[in-house]
């Protein structure tokens, strides 16, 4: 089956590596950067992302899409290899895959493409098992009013794909936005719906800010802030 796969993997700093010289932090930030950068280029995206100040159980997460499930591991393995990996956790990391959605006309699944907003929100998803059991028409309602709601938000971009069997949620949500407070409006809004009565599980929900790998490592120990000042 054609599609690609879509991973987020999270990671938290030990507060230990900030008493490191500074020369060897940059070492190891530039030797993971270096990886990064060159694995954008082997995959249809890769993206980091910033929670630095956020959330208190991890610094970053990477957003990964290829349409090789190998790729996952061999980048895993090489960013591993350099010396920022020993200093770093991964509290979360999520795997899903692309397929047409059965709600609309689409034979195909859709390519996930970032658009390049600024913040991408992301969440695990599960429903609960009363879902599957309503008869297709009822489903179909529910997600029409679900998915006419979406379209009124018009600088949020939904990238959903699908985990069953491939993770310990059913669906990996993320949309791309402008402002965070935008997608806080547009979830205030769904709460409302019918969709949402069959809401088994939404979180940990990840707001995370588009910046450069070296930008977003830089954040660990505030070596931006360092060179601005």
């Amino acid at each position: 089956m054609e599609g690609q796969y879509v991973a987020y993997t999270f990671f938290r700093v030990d507060p230990a590596w900030r008493r490191l010289p500074v020369e060897e932090r940059a070492a190891g930030k530039d030797a993971f950067a270096d990886v990064v950068d060159q694995w954008a280029t082997r995959m249809d995206s890769l993206r980091a992302y910033t929670v630095t100040g956020v959330r208190p159980d991890c610094d970053f997460f990477l957003w990964k899409i290829t349409q090789r499930y190998e790729d996952l591991g061999d980048l895993a393995t090489e960013l591993n290899g350099t010396p920022l990996a020993g200093w770093l956790t991964t509290p979360y990391s999520y795997l899903a895959t692309t397929k047409a959605s059965e709600y609309t006309k689409a034979r195909r699944a859709r390519r996930v493409v970032p658009k390049g907003s600024p913040y991408l929100v992301v969440y695990p998803f599960v429903k609960l098992r009363t879902w599957y059991a309503l008869p297709p028409d009822g489903r179909q309602r529910a997600m029409d009013e679900h998915m006419r709601i979406g379209a009124e938000f018009e600088t949020i971009h939904n990238h959903t794909t699908y985990s069953f069997g491939i993770g310990d949620q059913e669906f990996m949500t993320a949309f791309e936005c402008d402002e965070p407070s935008d997608f806080m409006h547009l979830m205030l809004t769904l709460r409302e719906t019918e969709a949402s009565r069959y809401t088994e599980r939404d979180t940990p929900i990840f707001v995370g800010q588009h910046v450069d790998i070296r930008a977003c490592l830089d954040a660990l120990d505030g070596a931006s802030a360092r060179i601005e000042a």
